[in-house]
């Protein structure tokens, strides 16, 4: 699997199995990409570049530590805007540059729409949000916009993938790693992850 990480955190296996349930209604779907994401980006965060900064608490002055690197957040509109609020609950200070991308459902290809990238990265980190890595060629695609934009370092984060998506990614970009909550079984003859979950974008937004 190279570099792809799939997390064993009980919490993520429950609330998946909350998120894939065809009952949850758009508000609880919403919580629980949140708190799913949330979990995940603590894995894919381990290795960022920490600074000594010196603090003074109420009894002395200590050596702590700050973060080195800013962090830019990438999602795919829509699907992946469920995936910014968790982390910027960890990170307030994470840039947000939205890349639109939508596959057309006749050839599967990725279709871009929308890019509201600086002309210069402002960023050392970007994580990739996109809920589903299907096909995979939405998140390839974004990471030839970023790595042409001069992006350094690159994650992609998602909550379900399919093998093909995997192998796609992995084929084009192998330095990118890979976070997920689960790695599903395949996709159907329409693209779509099997078991899945569903349209994401459109559980999220009430709009299946």
């Amino acid at each position: 699997m190279g570099k792809v990480k799939i997390s064993e955190h009980p919490l993520a296996k429950h609330k998946l199995t909350l998120l894939r349930d065809k009952n949850t209604d758009s508000k609880k779907f919403r919580e629980l990409i949140r708190e799913i994401t949330l979990l995940i980006a603590y894995e894919a965060l381990r290795d960022l570049a920490l600074v000594p900064i010196q603090t003074d608490t109420p009894l002395a002055s200590t050596t702590g530590c700050r973060l080195a690197e800013p962090i830019g957040l990438v999602p795919i509109l829509r699907s992946g805007l469920g995936m910014v609020e968790g982390i910027w609950e960890m990170i307030p200070a994470a840039e947000v540059w939205h890349i639109g991308l939508f596959r057309d459902e006749r050839t599967l290809r990725p279709v871009a729409y929308y890019n509201r990238l600086p002309v210069h990265p402002t960023v050392s980190v970007c994580l990739i949000l996109d809920p589903m890595l299907a096909t995979g060629g939405s998140a390839v695609k974004t990471v030839e916009i970023l790595k042409e934009w001069g992006a350094r370092r690159i994650k992609f984060l998602g909550l379900l993938a399919a093998p093909e998506g995997v192998e796609a990614l992995t084929r084009a970009h192998p330095e990118v790693e890979i976070y997920l909550a689960a790695l599903d079984d395949r996709l159907d003859d329409r693209g779509y992850i099997v078991p899945g979950l569903g349209d994401a974008g459109d559980r999220q937004f009430g709009t299946a």
